[in-house]
């Protein structure tokens, strides 16, 4: 080969190498990231590990079997802070540049988190998407736009619980004269029944009381479970977290109370609240917004392209859990909005604020649940600009020993009662931050 040939050859050699670094650059370019601020470590990592290795698993079920989101892969960056705030909003802050169109929006999967991260997710225009839990106004999307507690909040989640109480006694005129107490986590998320508990009990005329557990104390309650020996209240909610649960179950049978009468929200119903109690949980009632169990659709799709090739993050044993199936429906409602997002903006990732529209434009109905494969899991819902929540019910589920059985249909909070509660407290919370609602009739 002569110098001009190996010239000509080494020109095109260089070329090539040029046109696959750049089609590498574009492939990377075309990928989504995804942040996932978990907690695998810590006094409350039994919690979170299955619901993190969930969404990791939905993530590689929609890259294998569809190639991603219409064309664009998908990737999770997971960042672990202990549960902790501080962590969360340094794995936020050095991964919000994770996609060149920044984050599409975050679950934080801590309420605490979530409220460390409002007013910077505002300034980026990022979704905080906090299914159940986060700031209750958040519900009212358009004085709070990045904000998405969707299913439901606390205030709507206490309706619903009394709702079931009453229907055990009998209506609510029966409910007067009853004793309610509420064993709750010492921290802004525990006291979040307060103000429906007072209202309620100002127009059915039971009584009700707090019973404060300090984080520092949760595995010591016994002070606490003698008072409630002494005070006889019929039936006892539960606002808990982590090793809380269990030792309130066990504290609860160490004075014979009647553990069908324990009720704990939907934060204090999954197995690592009643495993570790023993037979003291058998009986237990909880709150549930996600339905446990393997016998859904998205189930066979797991198993055909994630399960069965060896490619699932998640332990055998967690697979079907309350928290599992809380991750895959968690990841199936943050890709849902981009999806929908997609459809207006263009198949390529898409940014925090096209998310928000996706997400504000989303109609998970039993039609589209069923097409996901997520039908009996989870109960419908629809979002909107001003509803990000989107009227979301729970079920009543009884522990069994061995599993969560139903015990009751779909109970819905969101009614005349909790409602203006929820619209009121938005409005207040929003003149006090300064801010002007949105115009929710342009669409954008």
């Amino acid at each position: 080969m002569n110098i001009v040939s190996k010239c000509v050859l080494s020109i095109a050699l260089l070329g090539a190498v040029a046109l696959v670094g750049k089609s590498a650059a574009v492939a990377e370019d075309e990928r989504q990231g995804i942040l996932l601020p978990s907690y695998r470590i810590g006094p409350f990592a039994p919690n979170g590990i299955g619901q993190s290795d969930a969404i990791i698993d939905y993530i590689t079920l929609l890259n294998e079997r569809d190639g991603g989101l219409n064309g664009t892969k998908l990737f999770i960056q997971e960042c672990e802070t202990q549960y902790d705030n501080e962590r969360g909003v340094e794995c936020y802050e050095r991964y919000k540049n994770l996609n060149s169109v920044g984050l599409s929006g975050v679950l934080p999967l801590s309420a605490g988190i979530g409220y460390a991260l409002y007013d910077r997710a505002l300034a980026d225009k990022v979704p905080i998407i906090t299914p159940g839990y986060g700031r209750l106004q958040g519900a009212v999307g358009n004085l709070f736009p990045y904000e998405f507690p969707i299913v439901g909040n606390d205030w709507e989640q206490t309706t619903a619980i009394m709702t079931y109480i009453a229907g055990k006694v009998g209506g609510f005129d029966k409910l007067k004269g009853q004793k309610i107490g509420l064993v709750y986590l010492d921290s802004a998320y525990g006291k979040e029944p307060f103000p429906v508990l007072d209202e309620m009990a100002k127009r059915y005329g039971f009584e009700w009381k707090g019973y404060p557990i300090a984080a520092a104390a949760m595995v010591e309650q016994s002070a606490t479970w003698l008072q409630i020996r002494r005070d006889k209240p019929d039936y006892v909610l539960i606002w808990g977290w982590g090793v809380m649960t269990p030792t309130a179950i066990k504290q609860a049978a160490s004075i014979k109370f009647p553990v069908e009468r324990l009720i704990g929200n939907w934060w204090s119903a999954a197995e690592p609240d009643v495993i570790p109690a023993g037979d003291a949980a058998k009986g237990y009632v909880g709150a549930t917004f996600r339905m446990p169990g393997t016998d859904f659709g998205v189930y066979k799709d797991l198993e055909k392209y994630v399960f069965g090739p060896g490619k699932g993050a998640s332990k055998v044993q967690d697979r079907g859990t309350v928290l599992y199936n809380q991750g895959l429906l968690f990841a199936m409602i943050l890709t849902e909005g981009m999806r929908a997002a997609q459809g207006k903006f263009g198949n390529h990732p898409v940014s925090g604020d096209q998310t928000r529209w996706g997400l504000e434009n989303s109609n998970f109905s039993e039609v589209r649940l069923k097409e996901l494969g997520f039908d009996g899991l989870f109960a419908p819902i629809k979002l909107s600009c001003a509803d990000h929540a989107g009227g979301g019910k729970l079920r009543l589920i009884q522990w069994d020993g061995k599993k969560w059985n139903a015990i009751s249909d779909w109970l819905s909070g969101t009614n005349d009662f909790s409602k203006p509660l929820v619209q009121s407290s938005a409005e207040s919370l929003a003149k006090e931050m300064g801010r002007a609602p949105r115009d929710c009739t342009t669409g954008n």
